[in-house]
């Protein structure tokens, strides 16, 4: 599958590997490969993500993405389902806090010896990749751009998923962004 990508989605998905190495995680995962995606200049889809204003609230996401691995990865719509049948996951956070420290949900962090070995992606990070495969073949694409992991990005339930929608970006405003609407590229391909 990677001999189909581009150059530009190639850098996408080595610079998610970076990602998580600064953030000393066990994996790389879907938000590990959208802040790759929003680090990429000179592309479709970082003129997609310009367009849609998501380079200017970068630090806001960041912190929603913060807020949710808090959480332990739950989303809004998650908590708002627990809420929902009468489960407080604000309530359950701060005991959980209150006992084993401030981030006691949030994934653990690496040791010594797992940061020297390559870092595996996880389900969901591999799901996005497959999706944006899908996506290409779909639109009848020869190549993985860096627009098809941005598609793939917002179009399952999840995390970021959740946290693009909240900044404007869902697929159907990603795609008209991409291509317009008239589905086509904007741009010669």
């Amino acid at each position: 599958m990677f001999e189909r990508f581009t150059k530009g989605a190639r850098a996408v998905v080595t610079g998610a590997v970076t990602h998580a190495e600064r953030a000393e995680a066990d994996s790389v995962t879907e938000e590990h490969l959208l802040l790759s995606l929003l680090d990429q200049k000179g592309s479709r889809a970082s003129f997609a993500v310009a367009a849609l204003g998501l380079t200017d609230r970068r630090d806001s996401m960041e912190s929603a993405l913060a807020e949710a691995r808090r959480r332990g990865g739950l989303t809004e719509a998650d908590t708002a389902a627990l809420a929902g049948i009468g489960i407080d996951i604000t309530e359950i956070l701060a005991r959980v806090e209150g006992v084993h420290g401030e981030g006691a949900l949030a994934a653990a962090r690496g040791n010594r010896r797992r940061r020297s070995r390559r870092r595996p992606f996880t389900g969901g990070a591999k799901s996005i990749l497959e999706k944006s495969l899908r996506i290409a073949l779909g639109r009848r694409d020869r190549f993985i751009g860096e627009e098809h992991l941005l598609l793939a990005l917002t179009a399952g339930p999840g995390v970021v998923a959740d946290v693009l929608a909240e900044h404007g970006a869902t697929y159907a405003t990603v795609e008209w962004a991409l291509y317009g609407d008239d589905g086509e590229s904007r741009e010669a391909s």
